[in-house]
């Protein structure tokens, strides 16, 4: 046997259990044709060696919001805590820009007015032209006032993309929208968006598609899957595919807005029936939401709010009518994935998901909670005795992110309950790692660090260390947990002779390594099918990347760009 191209000379991490560890692996074609030990190895075309570096396989990153990749033409506020430097940037932007009709920006933190929300006239003097900001977690919006203007909100109208908030003395409104991403993701939201936002124009969003896909293939990311898509949007991943712009594999759950009927339904299966299913390209699960999240009060919680006597948020439907949906999505034989960060949330879930199997018979869907920021301690076991996937984000985790306002919100007497990474892979249930870009760094290495410290990017402080997990257990949650979520783990997640060869050769042997010098590496090269889509040092293919720019949220990573002054970053849905 002669193999198209052999690596060796480092480590080989399989998550086969019959061979978890190899000296070599060949690959032939699109397949993997040989694991085994080095003095084994057949005869090759090419060889690639890996002077000590770790090969593992691909990240299959199972939570990535494609759609919401940095806006070219958009300020960011990434980072920033304080209000005199938003106000600065959105005015150094402004002056800039003097042709857009609308100053956009994106990433806001809750925390950057201490004690309270930001509000439209904490803007007041930054520039005349309406300003639209979106938060970090994509769920709240921020106006200023010549936007309420032009949106109508400042004569009393509503509008189809969320909810403006109003001063409960006066009536007016603040200059703050909640429940955004949920309603913004409704055929009415989208649309209106569209109309009257520039951001959220086809062309701007398809280039935001293809610059998170230019960064995906840079972190090693093999296997990509956007968490939710509007049936409006379905033909900016075909128009991808025709241009050849998916170069990681890429699912699209496709999103169900609350109220939707039958007749929505039946577009979702025409759409399935419809699309090609390309080799990189399928439609996957329907994304439900169960809450909202817990930073503005609004995800659903079993007990109040620590800050807020009396309120405990609320689900996104009625339970009952929340369970009948699943129910009927479970008959159809969708999978679902949904969306619940309170512990309120998840148990709604989770009961709504045990009715679906009493009803129509337990069958191998792995229906999946994305998020499960909150647990209660009686619902850990519920996971594994009903199949379900817990889809989790080691980086939300981070003292840095929940610091304020997630930690205050909640109440430290259920800190205990929070992101229970550890707690549920030694249940036995099936867990996939992710980054929830761009609410999180897309950098799968941010994540692995996360995972294992519990700790801020700094290293400084560690936070319900008891929930830290294993290199190696966080590495088969970004790998082959996120081929078994999909049902792919008999041709992803594992490197097997048959399996497609989607493999990451990191820049380091990081089973070598302290967590904190994780964050110093990176993916040299990314392959799909055999073929590199990332080849760091021309490796394998010739071509080497190309320059690169900073990235101001991957802790020393870095992201390459069209343009010099494309900024790339890293809760959403």
């Amino acid at each position: 046997m002669v193999v198209d191209t052999l690596y060796t000379g480092g480590s080989i991490r399989t998550f086969d259990p019959e061979h978890p560890w190899a000296g070599a692996l060949g690959v032939t074609g699109d397949r993997i044709s040989y694991v085994g030990p080095a003095d084994g190895a057949p005869a090759a075309r090419r060889t690639v060696d890996l002077a000590g570096r770790l090969l593992t396989p691909g990240v299959a990153d199972t939570h990535n919001h494609l759609l919401l990749g940095f806006d070219d033409l958009a300020v960011s506020l990434d980072q920033v805590t304080s209000l005199d430097t938003v106000r600065a940037r959105i005015a150094e932007f402004a002056e800039r820009h003097p042709d857009l009709e609308w100053i956009c920006a994106e990433n806001a933190l809750y925390s950057v007015v201490e004690g309270r929300r930001p509000r439209a006239d904490d803007l007041i003097g930054v520039t005349d032209r309406p300003v639209f900001i979106t938060t970090y977690d994509q769920h709240s919006v921020w106006l200023n006032r010549p936007a309420l203007a032009k949106l109508g909100i400042l004569d009393g109208g509503d509008i189809a993309w969320g909810n403006p908030e109003r001063d409960h003395r006066t009536g007016e409104p603040t200059g703050w929208v909640t429940d955004f991403y949920t309603s913004a993701m409704t055929i009415a939201g989208l649309a209106e968006l569209q109309r009257n936002i520039p951001m959220y124009s086809p062309d701007r969003r398809y280039r935001k598609i293809t610059n998170s896909l230019d960064m995906a293939a840079r972190f090693g990311l093999t296997t990509v899957v956007e968490p939710q898509v509007p049936l409006a949007e379905l033909d900016l991943f075909d128009r991808a595919e025709r241009e050849g712009r998916l170069t990681s594999r890429t699912i699209a759950a496709i999103y169900h807005p609350v109220g939707a009927d039958g007749d929505f339904r039946t577009r979702i299966t025409e759409a399935i029936r419809e699309t090609p299913q390309h080799d990189r390209f399928a439609l996957g699960p329907v994304k439900l939401y169960a809450d909202d999240v817990i930073e503005p009060h609004t995800a659903a919680m079993l007990a109040d709010y620590a800050n807020r006597p009396g309120h405990r948020g609320h689900p996104s439907l009625e339970p009952s009518e929340f369970e009948r949906l699943f129910v009927e999505l479970d008959r159809l034989g969708y999978q679902v994935h949904t969306h619940a960060t309170g512990d309120w949330g998840v148990r709604m879930t989770l009961d709504a998901i045990a009715a679906a199997q009493r009803t129509n018979g337990r069958l191998d869907t792995r229906h999946g909670i994305v998020h499960v920021e909150c647990l209660a301690p009686e619902d850990l076991h519920r996971f594994l005795d009903l199949g379900v996937v817990a889809a989790m984000q080691p980086r939300h985790a981070s003292p840095d992110l929940v610091a304020g306002t997630w930690m205050e919100n909640v109440g430290e007497s259920r800190w205990d309950r929070a992101w229970r990474f550890r707690s549920m892979i030694e249940s036995g249930a099936r867990v996939t790692f992710s980054s929830d870009w761009q609410v999180g760094e897309m950098d799968p290495l941010v994540g692995v660090y996360s995972a294992m410290t519990r700790a801020g990017l700094d290293g400084t402080v560690a936070w319900t260390a008891r929930e830290r997990v294993g290199l190696d257990a966080t590495l088969r949650a970004y790998t082959l947990g996120g081929a078994e979520a999909f049902h792919r783990e008999h041709a992803l997640g594992m490197l097997r002779p048959g399996y497609l060869a989607d493999l990451v050769v990191w820049s380091g042997d990081l089973y070598d390594m302290e967590p904190a010098e994780i964050l110093d590496h990176r993916a040299d090269l990314t392959v799909v099918g055999g073929h590199a889509i990332h080849d760091d040092h021309g490796e394998l293919d010739g071509v080497a990347a190309a320059a690169s720019v900073q990235d101001p949220a991957g802790a020393g990573q870095t992201c390459t760009e069209p343009s010099a002054d494309h900024h790339c970053h890293d809760h959403a849905g």
